[in-house]
């Protein structure tokens, strides 16, 4: 024998010591079903398609008239020293929050948005909007807006709310 199939030969022998034919089996249907799996796997699908998730930006932010308001109840974060998208210093933004889907009159896409409330302030008192489009009765928690969406942070005290865009609303 040369020396390659003695290797080989010295090789295969410690490998079959090792393992056994139902861990063989068991690898393989392990590899089986975690590859079929993996179609399942979850997949940003809106973030492939190009400016999907970007709106067009026009209006002003501090204006109840903003297209991304269109279900907001409360002080606008804009006015109080944060954005559409961020709280103002000092406060902390909600985990918990209320969704709603505004028309973005300059792509003419309607887009989710998650209306997140500020807390840790006392109320902001300045650019007080009330718009209801969408707005559901109470006993639909997560299309209200009628609620202390405070819950979850380290105060209950309500500051302002942000409007932030989460993605495309597709029609099904």
């Amino acid at each position: 024998m040369n020396f390659f199939d003695k290797v080989f030969e010295q090789r295969s022998r410690q490998l079959a010591q090792r393992s056994s034919r139902r861990g063989l089996l068991k690898g393989l249907g392990a590899m089986l079903v975690g590859g079929a799996s993996i179609p399942l796997l979850p997949v940003a699908r809106a973030a492939g398609a190009e400016g999907a998730g970007r709106p067009v930006e026009e209006g002003d932010p501090s204006s109840c008239d903003y297209w991304r308001y269109c279900a907001i109840d409360g002080f606008l974060c804009d006015c109080c020293g944060g954005s559409a998208n961020t709280c103002p210093p000092g406060t902390e933004m909600s985990p918990v929050t209320w969704i709603g889907t505004c028309h973005n009159p300059a792509d003419g896409r309607n887009y989710v948005i998650s209306y997140n409330d500020c807390c840790g302030k006392s109320s902001c008192g300045a650019c007080l909007c009330m718009r209801d489009e969408g707005d559901r009765p109470v006993y639909r928690p997560d299309k209200t807006n009628d609620l202390n969406w405070c819950l979850g942070t380290s105060s209950v005290t309500y500051h302002c709310s942000t409007a932030i865009v989460v993605g495309v609303a597709f029609d099904d």
